[in-house]
């Protein structure tokens, strides 16, 4: 947002988890949003996630490396059209790396092997209930990037959905990283402001795009 009376400055939320405001630049913002575009497509592309229970999220979803589904990762869209997940780019486990060593200190970043992305999409009617991201067995921090419409992100406790929790405004180019003792926090999105995206960057809605490092044993089944 242009012309800010209080210019956002980086926040600790709670220790491990931190807020770095207009990390990716309106370039940067371009490139990540135009590789989404190209992920989204079939095969193993944007589809709508099933939960056990027989309901559905509101949020739109494509995974690289590893396709996620409740509560589990395959090496297939298993809930989708079956294809192979499409590979993890090198550049964007460089991207991770960065982040959190921007966000959390080049120490926190030494040996994580970013190997996972899930990419949520979301329009102005799509919410995320609280959750925790613990289907991986790797304890790296988790990077969360946003692009396009502004968001209140959730970020809560280890132990419960319920309060104590934070509120915080995600912005498009903005980046989350959680980690260390707030890694299995739970976070959601209970809200998404409809039509605040830059209009420079050509997105209607809000593209969530989360880096995990998955943890999984090369040849081994992966299973909960």
């Amino acid at each position: 947002m242009e012309a800010e009376l209080f210019p956002r400055g980086r926040t600790q939320v709670v220790p491990g988890a931190v807020h770095v405001p207009d990390w990716l630049d309106p370039d940067a913002q371009r490139e990540l949003l135009a590789a989404c575009r190209r992920w989204a497509r079939p095969p193993a592309g944007l589809r709508t996630v099933r939960t056990p229970g027989g309901g559905t999220m509101t949020a739109r979803q494509v995974c690289l490396g590893r396709h996620w589904y409740p509560y589990a990762y395959a090496r297939t869209a298993v809930d989708g059209d079956g294809a192979p997940v499409k590979p993890f780019p090198a550049w964007l486990g460089e991207l991770g790396r960065r982040a959190v060593a921007d966000a959390l200190g080049p120490e926190a970043a030494t040996g994580a092997s970013y190997d996972i992305a899930l990419i949520n999409f979301y329009d102005g009617d799509a919410r995320m209930g609280m959750h925790r991201d613990s289907d991986e067995k790797s304890d790296a921090p988790v990077v969360s990037l946003s692009l396009g419409d502004t968001c209140v992100f959730r970020f809560g406790n280890t132990e419960t959905r319920s309060r104590p929790y934070a509120d915080v405004e995600l912005r498009s180019g903005d980046l989350f990283v959680f980690g260390g003792p707030a890694r299995l926090a739970y976070h959601g999105v209970p809200r998404v402001y409809a039509g605040t995206a830059p209009s420079a960057l050509g997105l209607t809605g809000r593209l969530n795009i989360t880096l995990r490092v998955g943890g999984f044993p090369l040849a081994a089944p992966v299973t909960r």
